[in-house]
C-alpha cells in the first residue's frame, strides 16, 4: 500500500511547515486528490488516522479529501464529459466509449490547506 509512504511525506512535510510558522499544533489538512493519481483514498486516510496517532503534532487532526472534477473528451465526436468520480462509460452525445481524460487534468496529490494552532 504506497498511501501509507505518502501519508509519511505528508507527515514530513506538515512537521516542516509547522517549524516554518513556530506551531505545534495541526488541526486539519486539506488535500486535493485527482482521481487518475492512483490513490486509493480509503487507503490515504486510514495511513493518514494510523500515523497521526502518536505524532502529538498532528494527533487528533482532520484530514479533508477533495477529488476534483475533471473532462474527458469523446474521441468520436469531441465532446467533454466531466465528473470527479469515475470515469463515464460512454459519451452521453454520441455513445462512443472511448473518452480520453483531457491532458494534464487528474493526476494531482496536492496539499491545499494546512489549519495549525
Amino acid at each position: 500500500m504506497h498511501e501509507m509512504s505518502l501519508v509519511q511525506g505528508l507527515l514530513h512535510q506538515l512537521h516542516a511547515i509547522a517549524a516554518e510558522h513556530k506551531t505545534s499544533k495541526v488541526t486539519k489538512v486539506t488535500m486535493l486528490v485527482g482521481p487518475l493519481s492512483g490513490v486509493v483514498v480509503d487507503s490515504f486516510q486510514f495511513g493518514f488516522d494510523v500515523l497521526t496517532k502518536t505524532d502529538d503534532l498532528v494527533q487528533g487532526a482532520e484530514l479533508e479529501i477533495i477529488i476534483p472534477e475533471i473532462s474527458y473528451r469523446c474521441s468520436g465526436c469531441g465532446a467533454v464529459e466531466k465528473t470527479a468520480g469515475q470515469r463515464p462509460r460512454a459519451c452521453s452525445a454520441c455513445g462512443d466509449s472511448i473518452l480520453i481524460p483531457e491532458e494534464g487534468e487528474g493526476n494531482d496529490l496536492i496539499l491545499q490547506q494546512v489549519e495549525m494552532e
